[in-house]
């Protein structure tokens, strides 16, 4: 699938990756950083959901697509 705009949210995660040499370490650092700066400028931080989803049911995928 090709879409300009994941193209460009993937440009620039490999840009800043690539400036801080890909190392994971300075990457999370470095987003939380700038996740705490625009906090304290009062950006609302939507915390990630404390349930993971649910599993897809991969059996009624598998009969929705199945041919027929």
């Amino acid at each position: 699938m090709s879409d300009t705009i994941i193209q460009e949210v993937r440009n620039v995660r490999e840009r800043h990756a690539a400036s801080l040499g890909y190392d994971l370490d300075r990457i999370y650092i470095d987003l939380k950083v700038r996740q705490e700066k625009h906090a304290a400028e009062g950006w609302v931080i939507v915390p990630p959901p404390a349930n993971s989803p649910p599993e897809p049911d991969l059996a009624l995928q598998r009969t929705r697509f199945a041919r027929r």
